[in-house]
């Protein structure tokens, strides 16, 4: 009896750590938000730039920015598209890394919004 209890733990510690591993060539979550953060931005920011000026093209643009956002992450396109797709087919993990990056990206924008207390002006 002692050995199934023993057992049953062991299947049961090993399934909850394989739940949390993600299949190879997938950006760890924290890694996800930080590229896709800057995706998000580069997405917005071309929108914008390309509707002021007629001579460029909003989806070379846009294929220039991912570049540079995948060089500065150290990834390549293809990681970041399968990451991409395997986080939008497991709506969970989704939506558990864009409350995390939506809920950083509040927390950074109130600090700066904050003012610091200087007592030499009062």
């Amino acid at each position: 009896m002692r050995n199934l209890v023993l057992l049953a733990l062991l299947i049961g510690c090993f399934s909850c750590n394989r739940k949390n591993d993600l299949p190879e060539g997938i950006l760890q979550p924290e890694k996800m938000q930080e590229v896709f953060w800057d995706y998000i931005k580069a997405d917005v920011y071309i929108s914008t730039f390309t509707k002021h000026d007629s001579a460029r093209t909003e989806a070379i643009e846009n294929l220039k920015l991912q570049d540079r956002i995948f060089k500065l992450h150290r990834i390549t396109k293809e990681q970041f598209y399968k990451s991409y797709t395997y986080y939008s087919n497991h709506k969970e993990l989704m939506t558990t890394m864009m409350d995390s990056m939506t809920a950083k990206r509040q927390r950074e924008f109130d600090r700066t919004k904050q003012k610091p207390v200087n007592k030499a002006l009062e």
